[in-house]
């Protein structure tokens, strides 16, 4: 009796470490099964839960797949990604060419939240906010009487590659 209690234990704790390694994980995202990558907050790396029905665009989608900005170096999206960094105020803070003013500067190689040198980092700091002062960014979070207001994550991409085309980093490496 004790080999078969032995045997249904070590079947499970086998089926519980396959399950722990499973990468192909919807963790971060809700909403169906799309392989995603993983977000995490700025403030405490806490896992950060973001609707994957808000990727509703072919850009925002690869992004969520990859963690690659499509956007970089499209010049049409950087033109709007600049108009959206002025429409949400970001140059009081950061400046009309995102090096810094009152808040740091955006373009590195330098960055005061280290994972701001990828596209992904930047997207989870503007998206949820940081403990240095900015609040989040993100559709349903700036305001959050307001689902509707905020920035989409396709607009929060052209806004990322108008940072990056200012210079420094790109952050698909």
């Amino acid at each position: 009796m004790s080999n078969v209690k032995n045997g249904m234990l070590l079947v499970l704790l086998l089926s519980a470490l396959a399950a722990c390694g499973n990468k192909e994980s919807t963790g971060s995202t809700s909403g169906g099964d799309i392989k995603a990558i993983e977000f995490v907050t700025t403030q405490d790396s806490s896992p950060l839960k973001i609707d994957a029905a808000l990727f509703d665009t072919p850009a925002a989608k690869e992004f969520l797949a990859t963690g690659k900005n499509p956007y970089i170096g499209n010049e049409e999206a950087i033109a709007k990604g600049k108009k959206i960094f002025q429409l949400y105020s970001c140059t009081q803070c950061h400046g009309a060419d995102a090096k810094g003013q009152v808040g740091p500067g955006l373009i590195g190689p330098t960055f005061k939240y280290p994972k701001n040198a990828t596209n992904k980092g930047m997207f989870e700091t503007i998206w949820h906010g940081t403990n240095g002062g900015m609040g989040a960014k993100g559709l349903g979070l700036m305001d959050p009487t307001d689902p509707k207001n905020g920035i989409t994550p396709d607009e929060l991409l052209k806004v990322i590659a108008w940072v990056r085309s200012q210079g420094g980093v790109t952050g698909n490496e």
